[in-house]
């Protein structure tokens, strides 16, 4: 069995993506990483040639910045890495995810054993979205649970609106579930790197107009706004280590000053007490 990582990543240094540690998660599991690598303002590129990793390999692209409806740059390029895979089976990470070496056994059995059973087209990962700093997490509805992370390769699979899952021909993919999380850092970083990134980002779904009305236009990004929140005492990857040492800036979480909706807290209770995500929306068929 051959296993592909791929990725995308662009401005991975400007806006504080920890792109080499979730690449660096990719490694042990995979006989190759496919990096699409935007033309940046930074030196994304050079940390990356300069690890000198035969697995990885290097597309370099060029991102259409008219693009700006939808987030479809991002699964345009998510395409592209995905199109360069040769594996059986191919793993997905945006830069700003990151896999613990603790279930790497779970994932290698469970690709092994379901290869040759063609109806699973992919694999649902679990997600920990941390928020404002490495111990804690997103605790509400506001926060995505599960999604595909890996698919089988050849059979038309693509990336869908965002990028942040995938259909078959326009399909939900056939997935099932394996458990093992996806440890997300895309909102642990300095708020005035986070500011600039909310305004860089937030241009692959809106117009000027609606920046100007919905971003705030401020230096520092208020972390305040992230709702409930939950303490996480676990381990984080290995990979975080050093990045997690530098952190270098507070943030508080108050959860007497959370605003939320009351239909968000009465859903939030239901889940709570249940289990059941109401409406949940889901990229993928379980099965």
């Amino acid at each position: 069995m051959n296993v592909s990582g791929f990725t995308f990543v662009r401005n991975g240094v400007k806006f504080d993506y920890p792109f080499i540690e979730s690449i660096s998660s990719l490694l042990p599991l995979c006989d190759e990483v496919i990096v699409a690598v935007g033309n940046s303002e930074d030196d994304t590129l050079e940390r990356l040639t300069s690890l000198n990793e035969p697995k990885i390999r290097i597309i370099k692209t060029i991102w259409d910045d008219s693009l700006r409806s939808g987030g479809a740059v991002l699964a345009q390029q998510t395409d592209i890495a995905l199109h360069e895979i040769r594996g059986d089976w191919g793993i997905y990470l945006q830069a700003d995810e990151v896999l613990h070496e603790a279930d790497y056994p779970t994932i290698r059995t469970t690709l092994k054993e379901h290869l040759p059973n063609q109806r699973i087209e992919g694999f649902v990962l679990d997600y920990l979205h941390f928020y404002g700093r490495y111990n804690l997490v997103g605790a509400s509805r506001r926060w995505y649970r599960r999604e595909v992370r890996i698919v089988r390769p050849g059979i038309g699979i693509h990336s869908w609106g965002d990028a942040q899952g995938f259909r078959r021909n326009g399909q939900k993919v056939r997935a099932r579930h394996l458990p093992a999380n996806v440890y997300h850092y895309g909102w642990v970083k300095p708020p005035e790197i986070q500011q600039a990134k909310q305004l860089q980002f937030n241009k692959f779904w809106h117009d000027d107009t609606w920046i100007e009305r919905h971003v705030q236009p401020t230096a520092e990004f208020d972390y305040s706004r992230g709702g409930r929140l939950k303490a996480f005492n676990g381990e984080h990857p290995a990979v975080m280590s050093e990045r997690m040492r530098r952190m270098n800036w507070s943030y508080t979480y108050d959860p007497q000053r959370v605003q939320r909706p009351l239909r968000e807290k009465m859903l939030d209770t239901i889940e709570d007490w249940t289990g059941w995500r109401i409406g949940e929306y889901k990229n993928y068929k379980l099965i």
